[in-house]
């Protein structure tokens, strides 16, 4: 029994040794996707305020003075900008080593070590500060709860920066100024409303149609057509060849971590069954 819980911890050592290579590979990938969504969401929001500008509220822009439109053209390259290096920001993880350290020289998680511009979590648009990514590379649990949360953290870049991005139009001057906050919050939840119907347009807009109730009367409501920017990952994708090409490599991956993570649970059930079985031995006598 005892060659036997041998032989499965030998086992278990080489399958970690195996998800810390593929973790690596999966972080080198991520890094590079991250930078060329950096490149591609930076064009994809110049894109998509070109075309709000020019299509959605032509004659809202046209009323802007030159210098009011260089201004907001240079506003919306700032916000692009800051959205990118946020991706990067996003994959400089601290590795964490089996027995919880970070692998540092015995300093906490959290002591200041992460200031200056360098913390291993992004700095989002006007919100607080996310939790850190950790990960535990031999972990195949933890990588992919570390793999899920870098790409609900991608989401959430995107999501905030169309919503900086409509209210930077907003106070230009090209989005109506009556549309209120929560409108403009809540634009992409509002395309799965019953009272919205999504209109066809260029990628990244939210062209919807909505049904705003009349506030001097309450039982009558009027339909007001809507058009603000709605990055969406799956267009900014679709665009990019090698953005695209990128993603199926990171697929490609976790099919591999998936296989070891099965093989690593069932491993580590393994070796409890061993040991639960030659506790019995030890423990049981006539």
């Amino acid at each position: 029994m005892a060659r036997a819980i041998e032989r499965i911890e030998r086992d278990i050592a080489a399958l970690k040794e195996a998800i810390r290579a593929i973790a690596t590979e999966l972080q080198s990938a991520y890094a590079s996707y991250l930078n060329t969504l950096g490149l591609a969401v930076r064009k994809q929001l110049i894109l998509a305020s070109y075309h709000l500008c020019t299509q959605g509220y032509p004659e809202s822009f046209l009323h802007l003075s030159l210098n009011q439109r260089q201004q907001l053209q240079q506003a919306i390259r700032k916000l692009g900008q800051v959205a990118s290096e946020q991706l990067l920001t996003c994959i400089k993880s601290e590795e964490v080593g089996e027995d919880g350290t970070d692998g540092t020289d015995g300093t906490d998680e959290g002591d200041g070590q992460d200031g200056g511009g360098t913390s291993s979590s992004p700095v989002m648009l006007g919100t607080s500060t996310p939790e850190p990514l950790t990960l535990d590379t031999s972990n195949p649990i933890e990588l992919a709860k570390w793999q899920h949360n870098l790409e609900e953290v991608t989401q959430e870049i995107l999501k905030k920066l169309s919503h900086d991005a409509n209210l930077l139009l907003q106070k230009a001057g090209v989005l109506p100024k009556k549309l209120p906050e929560p409108i403009l919050a809540a634009a992409a939840a509002a395309a799965s409303e019953a009272s919205a119907e999504v209109m066809p347009g260029p990628p990244n807009l939210l062209n919807l149609v909505i049904e705003i109730e009349n506030e001097q009367q309450s039982e009558d409501s009027e339909l007001a057509q809507i058009m603000a920017i709605n990055l969406r990952l799956g267009e900014i994708e679709f665009a990019d060849v090698t953005l695209s090409s990128e993603r199926r490599q990171i697929r490609s991956i976790l099919v591999q971590i998936n296989k070891l993570g099965q093989e690593y649970q069932k491993k580590h059930r393994e070796r409890a069954i061993a040991e639960a079985e030659a506790a019995w031995r030890a423990s049981w006598f006539e």
